[in-house]
């Protein structure tokens, strides 16, 4: 059982961190920043081309990871597999012990830096679900075919946009996920808690009991707030967060990373939710920096 699958069902607060694979096969930078978060987080969920950008793959980094002892999550999107290579890849990451997962449709590869890449599609993050809850159920492949050898059991998970408008298709979309055999969430990144209580009690009306962590985006600058405001989807950062970072000048990223402890410690203190998700946008170097910070020091 992986650590973040133990945490989230004891109730201790988890901490996920997120990594990007090199856009190359030189995998010495990753290891040498997952090795600062060792002890300080649950597990190091490995992106899937993100942005539609193309890097080694979320598998390949996961193995580096699992080998070097540490506790990976396998990213899956849509857009780049079949169903067919989708439980390819799950099957050989459970060969190495990687039993938890974080479904994503993906963004379109019109938004990436391989434009002339086809998407595919197949399944979207939910169409996921299904496909691996129904191997494990049924110990067979997309075709019905039984498995040879003992079927994976995975930890699933999915995603969530907080600030997405209306919030009555982001709770219809979270419902299904959990129908399909999501086990926890992960949110896109909050910097609002007001409006994470309110989604989180609408959540809760709603009746869909399952573990959240929210995603935390430590912040660069005023103008990287701004960008996000602009342009990434389902991200709302306040004026006055924008408004400190520019205060700030060029400790904006200092700024930006005590605002992330900031954010970390009350989601804690209050318990609002399961847990979070640090998404450092390559400055994974800083996150126990921003643990120590919120309050959290290494595990015992």
């Amino acid at each position: 059982m992986s650590e973040l699958r133990k945490a989230l069902e004891t109730g201790v607060f988890a901490v996920t961190a997120e990594m990007a694979p090199p856009k190359g096969c030189d995998f010495s930078r990753q290891l040498a920043a997952a090795e600062l978060l060792r002890g300080r987080v649950h597990a190091v969920n490995v992106t899937d081309m993100q942005s539609a950008c193309l890097k080694a793959s979320s598998l390949g980094l996961c193995i580096h990871l699992r080998l070097a002892g540490l506790d990976p999550i396998l990213q899956i999107t849509g857009r780049d597999r079949s169903r067919l290579a989708i439980l390819g890849d799950v099957l050989s990451a459970a060969s190495f012990g990687i039993d938890t997962v974080l479904a994503l449709t993906g963004d379109h590869p019109a938004v990436g830096d391989c434009r002339e890449s086809k998407p595919v599609y197949d399944l979207d993050s939910t169409g996921i679900l299904r496909l691996l809850s129904r191997m494990e159920e049924t110990g067979t492949d997309c075709g019905g075919n039984p498995l040879s050898g003992p079927t994976p059991g995975l930890f699933k998970g999915a995603a969530a946009t907080p600030a997405y408008e209306p919030r009555l298709l982001q709770l219809s979309r979270l419902r299904q996920k959990a129908e399909a055999g999501a086990q926890y969430i992960q949110t896109q990144g909050v910097f609002d808690l007001d409006q994470f209580r309110d989604f989180l009690e609408d959540v809760d009306r709603a009746g869909i009991q399952l573990p959240i962590m929210a995603g935390i985006i430590p912040l660069k600058s005023a103008g990287m707030a701004r960008f996000m405001n602009r342009s990434v989807p389902g991200i709302s950062v306040p004026e006055e967060t924008v408004a400190r970072l520019d205060a700030a000048g060029d400790r904006g990223q200092q700024a930006g990373m005590e605002l992330a402890a900031e954010l970390i410690a009350r989601i804690r203190e209050e318990k609002l939710c399961a847990g979070v998700h640090i998404m450092a946008v390559g400055a994974e170097r800083n996150v126990p920096e921003i643990l120590e910070m919120a309050g959290m020091h290494p595990f015992s």
